[in-house]
């Protein structure tokens, strides 16, 4: 029977750091896309013209059709819906700020779109995660779609599952009253 063979240790050690610079180089390669870069690029200035209440440069990054989901289930804003949103809210100079802490964009077939995910954080209202759709109008990107969430603790989700079932039931008992009153006062016109 043969003895095994033994490898000097400075030979395991290299074997394992090349190995790791394999397992961390990948996600740096990645970041050198140039075409990620621009993405990146775009979102975080997207977000900062929120921050500034820049409504030309926010709204900017959005494609003619694009859409915002907002964190209520009514707020499905077309673009120009949301600009008269934006321009009311901006015209006092104030913004809402979230900070990307981490961001993971895939890039389409052809280059021609791409989509992503990113987790901020709200000094104000907490974390979130924001997801979107960008498409390439010529040498640019702009958002087709973006959908803002609020990020819940698995382990708090039945408390806060109460509270938002609890307001939807509020407000869809309102719903009758408010078209009943309308129904009222057109009769009495």
């Amino acid at each position: 029977m043969q003895k095994p063979i033994k490898t000097p240790r400075t030979l395991d050690l290299l074997c394992a750091l090349c190995a790791l610079s394999v397992v961390f180089a990948f996600p740096a390669m990645a970041e050198d896309n140039p075409t990620k870069q621009a993405i990146n690029t775009l979102l975080d200035d997207f977000h900062q013209a929120a921050a500034d209440a820049d409504e030309e440069r926010y709204l900017g990054h959005f494609s003619a059709d694009g859409v915002f989901m907002g964190t209520d289930d009514w707020e499905r804003w077309p673009l120009p819906a949301f600009r008269e949103y934006v321009s009311e809210r901006f015209a006092g100079g104030t913004g809402w700020t979230y900070v990307p802490e981490d961001r993971y964009i895939t890039l389409g077939p052809a280059g021609a779109s791409a989509w992503f995910d990113e987790i901020m954080v709200s000094e104000r209202w907490g974390r979130f995660r924001g997801t979107g759709v960008l498409v390439r109008e010529g040498e640019e990107w702009k958002l087709a779609h973006y959908s803002l969430t609020a990020l819940v603790p698995n382990e708090r989700f039945a408390d806060v599952a109460e509270v938002a079932t609890e307001g939807f039931r509020a407000r869809a008992a309102e719903l009758p009253k408010e078209n009943s009153d309308k129904e009222n006062s057109d009769k009495e016109k």
